[in-house]
């Protein structure tokens, strides 16, 4: 998902001439200068506006003034902090790196390509937004725009594998399989916000959070986290066999099933829930002890490589707190659990974090900086990592749940709109070392 580059730290090519150094002003057209920065850039605008809605509606909720709605609050949520922000990094990951990985030369996706179906998406969902509040039609156009902006970029991206001459192409393959499953549950989220379904929509985000992005992730951290590793620490070595990659993302799928069943199938049967939280023990266990194995202890000594492993840490807490909850289920009734604390330590634990890393990194090396975290990129990962402390907490203590989930999403706000206001500003200025992209 981000391009194969060693974290090492990038000199600057020097020019010649007085008047070499290119203007820096930021310029729209500087967006289709590269795949990622026009991808990035409209992410950021949702990841931003994303986090900004959001707050403003639990603090006007807070205030008691509750905001109009045509679709419910939650699912609404759900949906767009699902499949927002997040497929739009995955499209300038996967058109950044997607390429090197399928060993085609450099240029064999533009940047005019994707303009069309970005734009839809980024259209759709001001759309679907403001359809939320005001109307369910608009919210299922929104949402339509959305689903064909996604699918023709997945069409786009499946050319790249045709015409990839590799024989091993299991990593992009898997992605975008991913990918295609989740057009797929986007249109399902639009035929159920037309036909007014709450439950088909949540399960159209169940789909997509598991079959979808948490799928790609992995795909991702099974790649790209040993590799990046040892590249920085050499005495620790690329370890990533097939088998691992196919549990985990076997372990998400189940994950899925067991989710979308349960909003038509409540209460699951208590031996079910006593197999899923036992599965859920293992899972946590094998996922800890591979960040341990991939060198989370030894990260600490590179910032920008502690935050990735900082995110993937995460994976295995979420499966840890799901075990529990769903333990607690099963010897309850259903009566008693964790309740959003193992969903927001995947969510915004593990997707969040490692968004911010792998951004961060893309950004900097494809903008011609140096591959390291600064102090800005290192403090906003850790007001992020707060906020999802902060949420998790929220969720286990009921008696402080309003006024910590308040908290916790000011945190995010900072963190996500502080992103993308830094980072934003690069996607719209030439390289800082006067190369072309």
């Amino acid at each position: 998902m981000a391009a194969v580059i060693p974290l090492t730290i990038a000199t600057p090519v020097k020019t010649r001439g007085i008047n070499a150094q290119p203007d820096a002003r930021w310029r729209f057209a500087w967006l289709m200068a590269a795949p990622h920065r026009l991808c990035f850039f409209t992410a950021a605008v949702m990841m931003a506006t994303s986090s900004l809605w959001w707050a403003a509606v639990l603090v006007a909720r807070a205030m008691g003034q509750g905001l109009n709605w045509a679709i419910p609050m939650t699912p609404a949520h759900a949906l767009l902090m699902t499949t927002g922000f997040l497929p739009l990094f995955m499209a300038g990951f996967l058109f950044t790196a997607g390429p090197r990985w399928l060993a085609l030369p450099e240029g064999s996706i533009t940047t005019q390509a994707l303009r069309g179906p970005i734009c839809a998406m980024l259209i759709g969902w001001a759309c679907a937004i403001a359809g939320f509040h005001m109307e369910r039609m608009l919210a299922g156009a929104g949402l339509t725009l959305v689903a064909a902006g996604w699918s023709t970029l997945c069409i786009k991206f499946a050319g790249l594998l045709r015409r990839s001459p590799l024989t091993d192409r299991a990593h992009a393959q898997l992605a975008g399989w991913a990918c295609g499953i989740g057009g797929v549950a986007l249109w399902i989220a639009a035929a159920a916000v037309f036909t007014d379904q709450v439950p088909l929509l949540r399960s159209a985000t169940q789909l997509a959070l598991w079959c979808f992005i948490a799928t790609v992730f992995a795909v991702v951290s099974h790649r790209m986290l040993p590799f990046f590793t040892a590249g920085v620490l050499p005495f620790l070595d690329a370890w990533r066999p097939a088998w691992l990659l196919w549990a985990i993302v076997g372990a998400l799928w189940l994950s899925a099933l067991l989710a979308i069943a349960e909003l038509w199938w409540f209460p699951i049967p208590a031996a079910l829930r006593g197999m899923q939280a036992a599965f859920e023990a293992c899972m946590a266990g094998l996922l800890l002890w591979l960040a341990l194995r991939w060198g989370l202890v030894q990260s600490f000594r590179n910032r920008l490589l502690a935050m990735l492993h900082g995110g993937f840490v995460w994976l295995g807490i979420a499966f840890a707190l799901a075990c529990v909850s769903h333990g607690l289920m099963a010897l309850s009734g259903g009566e008693r659990s964790l309740g959003l604390a193992p969903m927001h330590a995947l969510t915004m634990g593990y997707f969040g974090a490692t968004l911010l890393a792998m951004a961060t990194r893309v950004s900097s090396g494809h903008g011609g900086r140096p591959l390291a975290a600064d102090g800005p990129a290192w403090i906003l990962y850790w007001i992020l990592q707060t906020a999802v402390l902060l949420r998790v907490i929220a969720a286990l203590w009921t008696e402080a749940t309003p006024f910590l989930t308040i908290v916790a999403v000011l945190c995010w706000a900072v963190a996500t709109v502080g992103w993308a206001l830094r980072y934003g500003r690069w996607f719209g200025q030439p390289r800082s070392d006067g190369r072309p992209g």
